[in-house]
């Protein structure tokens, strides 16, 4: 399932930022603004999806959509949640035409802003220059 989450950021990245990016694997423990989507498999399986961007990288989006330099918190929390709707809807498409264990997705919702210190079974992080953006799986059930 990350693979596919992935795979919809990466065509983020080149779709919509159009900048070069770079996927790793080492989390930082960098102040974050934390959004999350739920989903569930169609095995019944419930996982949280979470989506972490560095300020920067939340403010990179909010100026590509909002061409807007310096957006507000507000602002940058409503740029991760359109991301992560946008990111993991792609993923829902992605996985339903390979037909790789197809889900249906949740409402995303705001964490908080702060360091990403939440329980994980899976993680990436996409990296455009100095600025990243952590993709991270729990299985909730």
């Amino acid at each position: 399932m990350l693979k596919t989450i992935i795979e919809a950021s990466q065509n983020f990245c080149i779709h919509q930022i159009r900048v070069p990016h770079e996927i790793h694997e080492n989390i930082s423990q960098m102040r974050t603004l934390i959004a999350y989507i739920d989903i569930e498999t169609r095995d019944k399986k419930s996982h949280r999806v979470y989506l972490c961007a560095s300020p920067s990288f939340a403010q990179r989006i909010s100026t590509l959509y909002l061409e807007e330099d310096e957006s507000d918190e507000e602002t940058l929390i409503d740029m991760m949640l359109e991301t992560a709707n946008q990111i993991v809807g792609s993923a829902k498409v992605i996985a339903e035409v390979s037909n790789e264990n197809p889900f249906v997705i949740c409402t995303p919702h705001f964490e908080k802003i702060d360091k990403f210190d939440f329980d994980y079974d899976q993680a990436k992080v996409v990296k455009i220059e100095n600025d990243e953006m952590i993709i991270a799986i729990k299985e909730l059930s």
